[in-house]
Parts: structure tokens; sequence; C-alpha cells
């Protein structure tokens, strides 16, 4: 399944309260748990919160449902980016 890393411009993030982010984990979840039962292949890998933005890495069959996601859960998809490979120290060595 592709992966995706969506940019999510969201003022002050990264000084949110504990409670909210699990406010706002918990809302993801039930999104993607809704979308499962509709036979969405979806799936929400991490997330990487900064000051005024997150990168949440996600696996999906296609980006229309990364939108789809954003949508429903009200979280916006500022910048939505495929990922076509993946490097690492181990790349290095051959």
């Amino acid at each position: 399944m592709p992966r995706y890393v969506i940019e999510r411009a969201i003022p002050a993030i990264g000084s949110a309260e504990r409670e909210a982010l699990r406010a706002a984990a918990q809302k993801s979840n039930s999104v993607l748990a809704e979308m499962k039962a509709e036979h969405k292949n979806i799936q929400w890998e991490h997330t990487y919160v900064a000051s005024d933005k997150t990168f949440c890495i996600y696996l999906s069959d296609n980006e229309a449902l990364i939108h789809e996601h954003a949508q429903r859960s009200g979280f916006p998809a500022t910048q939505v980016t495929e990922v076509r490979k993946m490097i690492d120290p181990v790349t290095a060595e051959g």
C-alpha cells in the first residue's frame, strides 16, 4: 500500500495539551474505523507534531482516501505527498 506524508497547518498545535492531542487522535481513529467498515483501505502510522504543523504518516490505497479522511475528521490536509522511496543509515552500506 502506498505511504503518504500529510502536512496539516494547525496553529499552536505544538503547545496543545495532552488531552487535546488525545481527543484529536480519538477522532482520527473513529473516522478510520468508519472508513474501514466501509472497506476503505487507509491506516494511520504516526504523526510528528511541530509548533504550527503536524506531519502525519499514512498508508492508503490512494490519495483520495487521505482527503476523505481529512474532510470527515475535520483535520486539514494542507499538503499530501506520496512517499516514493525510503532511505536510512543502512542504505549507505550498499
